[in-house]
């Protein structure tokens, strides 16, 4: 550890900023482009030759449910209208994929290619400044404070300085390597809710296709033939942006790691493995498949848990299936606790209260030791059934813009990041289109 330290402290300092944004996925693409607006000057790194994260390299699609039901409604026999919860820079995002032909509001599936412009276009348009094909390599950290982050890219071994980092890399590489405190998996076992690597097929005749109950049942016979060892339950599909492709979110790779690289590497041998038994499964078994081909599988593999740092305030499953509000709530969430099973086969899903959404706390972002970085994204602190429920892309994206908010604010206050007024800091984000209260 000194070595590296050592190492860290010696690197020559290729960029400085007011505040860095480590992770360009979802969470920190948002917070960049706040924080920006908000400002600051911001340098955000991403490992990617592009921006999205799960989005784009994960092919994680379509977006999950970002409204819920307004039983107010005054008519019983009148449909129910909908209340937003995740406004803010999301549904700018949405807003800018749908008028670049990349969104289909009924399907809530959305163009990945198109996203990746989309982001770029948003991050650059703040002023914000990008360096790509940059991955993250370690922290220096003092005195609760963070100094440096050490970086590799074809520029060599470099360092990023600033006065505030927001960890966006989705497994909270940065804050564990400042020596934050983290939890992994669920309590018993330590094992992180499978990954998925998703794939689309194209060459689809959508009209032929039975439905998902019939699809279902030829995938449990060829299941039981030992034609799939899949363990996932069910096959879990959805459409595109694109007439004749089918996505896919089915593939199950259990008892891996994200933070490890020979895990990762099973991983995505073992997903790509699934991937072709279920290729081969569906131009055999499912009609309006017979002339599809593959079209792409995701950049990586799709990750649903790795690290959850420990902050200030632990959200729990309680927190979330009682709809609970917090007076230093920065964002809400309504996707249900969704536990796909760390061991094999199963789901369990627990919804949210009818119409209700809850409150994701600003303590949750501040990691216990550490003064001037903030988290963004699905490491926040939370227990393990809870992460379940906020892990989704729209929330990160609220979650980072507020993180980049309160970033650009704690400047005045020496980067101190609990030092945020929290009053102010919610004014902001409601200021900004962003839905903090229960609606």
């Amino acid at each position: 550890m000194s070595q590296l330290r050592t190492l860290l402290a010696e690197l020559p300092v290729a960029a400085q900023a007011e505040v860095a944004v480590l992770g360009g996925g979802p969470a920190g693409l948002c917070a960049a482009v706040a924080a920006a607006q908000e400002g600051a000057d911001v340098l955000l790194v991403e490992r990617y030759g592009f921006l999205g994260g799960m989005a784009t390299a994960g092919l994680v699609n379509p977006f999950m449910p970002f409204q819920v039901a307004d039983l107010n409604t005054p008519s019983p026999a009148a449909p129910k209208a909908l209340k937003l919860v995740n406004g803010g820079l999301f549904q700018e995002i949405l807003r800018r994929l749908q008028a670049a032909g990349g969104y289909e509001p009924q399907q809530q599936a959305f163009d990945p290619e198109t996203f990746k412009q989309v982001a770029q276009e948003l991050v650059l348009e703040a002023g914000v400044r990008l360096r790509l094909h940059t991955a993250l390599l370690g922290a220096l950290a003092e005195d609760g404070h963070l100094r440096l982050a050490g970086t590799a890219s074809k520029s060599g071994l470099q360092a990023i300085a600033a006065e505030v980092f927001i960890d966006a890399t989705g497994d909270a590489d940065l804050a564990a390597w400042a020596g934050a405190e983290y939890e992994q998996g669920r309590p018993e076992d330590g094992l992180c809710q499978p990954m998925t690597l998703n794939f689309r097929m194209a060459g689809v005749a959508p009209d032929l296709m039975p439905s998902r109950a019939e699809i279902n049942a030829l995938y449990d016979a060829a299941q039981q033939r030992g034609e799939i060892d899949n363990p996932r339950e069910d096959v879990l599909w959805f459409y595109t942006t694109r007439r004749g492709e089918i996505h896919f979110n089915t593939t199950r790779v259990v008892g891996k790691q994200a933070t490890d690289a020979d895990d990762l590497t099973a991983a995505e041998i073992e997903g790509r493995r699934q991937v072709q038994q279920m290729v081969a499964f569906l131009r055999r078994e499912v009609p309006g498949f017979a002339d599809a081909y593959l079209a792409a599988t995701g950049t990586q593999i799709g990750m649903r848990e790795s690290r959850r740092v420990r902050g200030d305030y632990v959200l729990t499953a309680e927190d979330v299936l009682s709809a609970r509000d917090f007076a230093d709530g920065i964002a809400r969430g309504c996707y249900p606790v969704d536990i796909h099973n760390p061991a094999g086969t199963g789901t369990v899903m627990q919804p949210v209260p009818p119409g209700r959404s809850y409150a994701l706390p600003y303590r949750c972002l501040t990691p216990r030791g550490l003064e001037n970085l903030l988290v963004a994204g699905r490491p926040i602190s939370a227990d393990h059934a809870a992460h379940s429920s906020l892990r989704v892309m729209h929330i990160a994206m609220n979650v980072g813009e507020a993180a980049g908010v309160a970033a650009a604010q704690s400047l005045r206050r020496r980067g101190r990041t609990r030092s945020v007024e929290v009053a102010t800091l919610r004014q902001r984000l409601r200021e900004r289109g962003a839905v903090i209260d229960e609606v």
